[in-house]
């Protein structure tokens, strides 16, 4: 049986779009294949690692037909990979082996039976569905992700804190030093939902979720999320444990507020932390009436100074911080301006959006 003929572009595209989550290497020898479902003239694709799950389906040509099997995914994309894009390639079975053709070319790959695939059980209670646009959710990835812990102790760390409620989807991410918040607007009501989205899903979801039109749905059960957009079908078990209270972290009415360019901004720590210490980062930023300084030293006694003008009649503030926490805060937003809020030396600082409430920013202080 012919399982598919199609050009290549269009089979690497499908095999890619599952593949992310696949293992070289993994106890089951089985989780290292694609589990193929041909059903009539459809094609299913789908990978697991036993804690996601991912499905597509696709129109690859081929015979009609039912028919399942499992082959190697990276192996099989390692070999299109090869091909030109414009090349009609095909899949065949033929007894326990699957024989890919392109061209000239002629490949005989070992097959594993489909029904020792271990397919994900899904939750029987999901919650109500909601969706927002694709763009959408892949832009609050990015504002908060960059803050996810990574191996903590505390594993509800390793991953980003999903909140639906009302008409509000909150995402937020923390690694004990700062803290990451962004949140949209949702087109329905839906009850309150709370969420931990593992570090890996996340990451996936990232590389997955495009800039085109279209929405993703979600479901949200006590251990299970579950995502469809693009003719996918994403599901995922969800990190148990207590996320800490966000909201208390986040600073209130701090008394001194300065509001700058944020490419100045960001040019001129990426400046100052050349000259930093591997080690501690630390970067320190004096705060005066119409002045911030940035400097930075290491331990062989090397210094960098920058000065930005700035609209501030506050309080004079010496602050130090982790010089890698302003940078992907400030890499990962698009806006031309930020809002910079401190108390003191010694609280919090928190960077916003002016005149945006969606996304904030808390950033802990560091002795220097």
């Amino acid at each position: 049986m012919i399982v598919l003929k199609a050009t290549q572009d269009k089979v690497l595209a499908a095999l890619q779009s599952v593949a992310g989550i696949v293992e070289r290497r993994h106890t089951l020898p089985i989780l290292a294949n694609v589990l193929i479902r041909k059903t009539g003239g459809q094609l299913q694709l789908t990978t697991s690692d036993l804690e996601i799950q991912i499905r597509t389906t696709a129109e690859l040509g081929g015979d009609e037909g039912n028919f399942t099997t499992t082959i190697g995914a990276r192996k099989l994309i390692d070999i299109l990979r090869t091909m030109p894009t414009d090349q009609t390639v095909s899949l065949e079975s033929s007894a326990s082996k699957l024989v890919l053709k392109g061209g000239k070319s002629r490949f005989t790959l070992q097959s594993l039976p489909a029904e020792d695939f271990p397919l994900v059980q899904e939750a029987a209670n999901f919650g109500p569905v909601f969706s927002v646009p694709q763009k959408t959710l892949k832009d609050l990835l990015q504002q908060v992700s960059f803050a996810m812990a990574v191996h903590d102790i505390r594993y509800y760390l390793n991953g980003i804190l999903f909140v639906a409620e009302g008409k509000q989807l909150s995402l937020v991410a923390t690694d004990g030093h700062r803290l990451a918040f962004a949140s949209a607007t949702l087109e329905v009501e839906v009850p309150r939902q709370e969420v931990i989205l593992p570090r890996k899903t996340v990451i996936e979801m990232q590389r997955l979720l495009s800039d085109a039109d279209g929405a993703i749905e979600m479901q949200f059960a006590n251990n299970q999320a579950k995502f469809s957009f693009g003719g996918m079908e994403f599901v995922t078990k969800l990190v148990e444990g207590k996320f800490p209270d966000y909201n208390r972290v986040i600073p209130k009415a701090h008394k001194n507020s300065v509001t700058l360019g944020r490419a100045t901004l960001l040019a001129s720590l990426q400046r100052t932390a050349i000259l930093t210490s591997d080690k501690f980062k630390g970067v320190r930023l004096n705060l005066e009436p119409g002045t911030l300084r940035i400097a930075s030293n290491n331990a062989e006694q090397e210094e960098a100074q920058d000065e930005l003008d700035i609209d501030y009649g506050g309080d004079a503030i010496e602050i130090g911080f982790n010089v890698t926490y302003l940078i992907d805060a400030l890499s990962n937003m698009s806006q031309d301006m930020v809002q910079l809020d401190l108390a003191d030396s010694n609280s919090s600082a928190l960077l916003t959006i002016p005149e945006n409430a969606n996304f904030k920013y808390v950033v802990m202080p560091m002795r220097i």
